[in-house]
């Protein structure tokens, strides 16, 4: 009697010669990212992987390098990956942090979070650009930077629908309107008359990525860091619910609308709360259970920067930089001005709430 052939373990051995060649460029990427960043710390390796990404895609045609052995390899960084590193994002904060602020500091994070994003798609569809890249630079923008755009293009793009772009675009917005906050909103503190917990909850609830946060607040003090540091995070737990909210909406009107065809043209609907959004909720609740030592904590923390790099680099190499650039006008004012609304409500906010 012979023995069957092995098809599970051969179709494996095969997907795994596939992406071996993109996750190894994936690997090289990250740890250039990370390289750098200690190098210049202003900017986080995050910044930097997108960035290396991009210049894979565009310069390593030029350079002769075959980019298309890479492909799977990067697809498997910019989807699986991305989402192993949201659902580490989790970890960050406990729900003790979220009571701290009080029900005043909680609504007030809400209340920015639903004006920074539907005001942010307002703007986006005046200045007559798409329905998905207005959402994705809006979600970025109210809640925690290029980590949200990519969550929120992974449950809004079906695969080779070559709309790379619109997230790659979002994502350079964010960071461009982070890294200026570092530099605007200390001098501003005190023509604004804030104090440093003051300054902090501004930071905190009006500047997109985390370490942008930590180098904004950092400036004015552990009084400013700390708050701002708590009211971010409330923020990223938001991503959660609006994630859902939007998959709940394209269940029956996205796809359709878009189009012009049935919303769900394969049978299958996309899920109102994906799995890794109910992973990162679990991972809230598991930190809040505080059973977690630190060292895991610290450990966790590691291991998600290191995804999300590798997720920002794969999404960056798929991204035609002549294609990005037909938008730019009209895309790099939407960013800014989206940065200038989110800012000012938050300035009114902290003046309603105090600290």
């Amino acid at each position: 009697m012979t023995c069957p052939p092995a098809t599970g373990r051969s179709a494996a051995a095969r997907v795994t010669r596939r992406t071996a060649p993109g996750l190894v460029a994936v690997a090289l990427g990250v740890a250039a990212s990370f390289g750098l960043a200690r190098l210049l710390p202003v900017l986080s390796p995050l910044t930097f992987a997108v960035i290396f990404g991009v210049v894979l895609a565009n310069l390593g045609p030029a350079a002769r390098l075959p980019l298309a052995p890479l492909r799977p390899g990067l697809r498997v960084a910019a989807k699986r990956l991305l989402r192993a590193g949201i659902v580490l994002l989790g970890l960050r904060l406990a729900v003790s942090d979220i009571a701290d602020l009080g029900w005043r500091g909680v609504s007030m994070v809400v209340t920015i979070v639903a004006l920074a994003f539907f005001g942010t798609q307002l703007l986006g569809r005046l200045l007559g650009l798409s329905h998905r890249l207005s959402l994705l630079v809006a979600t970025g923008f109210s809640i925690c930077g290029a980590s949200a755009v990519a969550a929120m293009d992974g449950v809004t793009r079906t695969p080779g629908d070559g709309r790379e772009d619109e997230a790659v675009t979002a994502i350079a917005l964010v960071t461009l309107c982070g890294t200026l906050a570092i530099a605007v909103l200390p001098l501003l503190q005190s023509p604004l008359g804030l104090s440093d917990a003051e300054f902090g909850m501004w930071v905190g609830a009006s500047v997109h990525d985390v370490a942008q946060v930590v180098a904004t607040a950092a400036v004015a003090g552990p009084a400013a860091l700390a708050v701002a540091v708590v009211v971010k995070l409330t923020r990223v737990v938001l991503l959660a619910p609006l994630v859902a909210g939007v998959g709940l909406v394209r269940r029956g009107t996205d796809r359709a609308a878009e189009r012009g065809t049935d919303p769900a043209p394969d049978g299958k609907r996309p899920p109102v709360l994906p799995l890794f959004v109910a992973l990162f909720l679990a991972m809230v609740a598991l930190r809040s259970t505080g059973v977690l030592p630190g060292h895991v904590i610290d450990v966790a923390h590691t291991a998600e920067t290191i995804l999300l790099a590798a997720a920002l680099f794969g999404l960056g190499a798929a991204v035609h930089l002549p294609t990005l650039s037909r938008t730019g006008g009209r895309a790099a004012l939407l960013g800014i001005a989206s940065w200038i609304w989110v800012a000012g409500t938050a300035y009114g906010g902290v003046l309603l709430v105090g600290v």
